[in-house]
């Protein structure tokens, strides 16, 4: 069901290497080519590594592929991917990792196929352990907010092998609780991807934003 290291191609391999040294998916939606270039070089100053362009934003493709040619050194993955054509779009664009909001069997069984990592969104146990078992790299706990970190926790254990990636309600100041609750990372949004500090062209108080933030799991980085 899922792959041991040794059956990882190396680019997943080199995936997983550089998610685990910042286990945050920083999640940009709705920002022009312009401010996501600005965002990315402030991601990547900071050390943070793992970023996600929803395919509902004006010109996602464009993007991920403008993102990967510019940042070689950041995991540049698709989020809000629905449907198999979103699918195919995002990794022509040359998305490293896909992200959903819901569970569509296809979306997940070719991303499987093509050895890319995929966080299927999932809310309760029972969708959870269906994303998990069609092979998702991870599943992403959606929304978060309204479960909470007990949730996590209950979650796991009695479903203890799954990787759970919780998104929607984590900030910095909840965020390493997520940790301490077994999350294997977590996606973060506006929380993360301040639009105040975005719009005012502030990218060197967003900068220091990011260090702030991945300060606080600093206990639970790997490599």
């Amino acid at each position: 069901m899922q792959e041991t290291p040794n059956h990882m191609s190396n680019s997943t391999t080199l995936f997983w290497d550089k998610f685990n040294s910042a286990p945050i998916v920083g999640i940009i939606r709705g920002q022009s080519l312009e401010s996501v270039l600005k965002i990315a070089e402030a991601y990547e100053s900071a050390g943070l590594t793992t970023l996600e362009i929803t395919m509902n934003t004006a010109g996602a493709a464009e993007m991920i592929s403008t993102l990967r040619s510019k940042f070689p050194e950041l995991n540049i993955g698709a989020g809000t991917v629905c449907n198999l054509s979103e699918l195919r779009e995002a990794i022509d664009a040359g998305a490293q990792f896909i992200v959903t909001p819901i569970i569509d069997e296809t979306v997940i069984e070719h991303a499987v196929d093509e050895n890319i990592p995929i966080f299927p969104g999932a809310f309760s146990p029972t969708e959870i352990y269906k994303a998990w078992s069609l092979g998702a790299s991870a599943v992403k706990v959606f929304p978060a907010t309204n479960l909470g970190v007990e949730f996590i926790k209950d979650v796991l254990g009695p479903l203890d092998q799954v990787k759970l990636l919780p998104t929607g309600g984590v900030s910095r100041s909840n965020i390493k609780s997520f940790f301490e609750a077994g999350a294997i990372g977590v996606g973060m949004g506006s929380s993360l991807i301040d639009k105040k500090l975005v719009e005012a062209g502030d990218f060197e108080g967003l900068k220091k934003h990011f260090i702030s933030v991945k300060a606080e799991i600093q206990n639970f980085v790997k490599g």
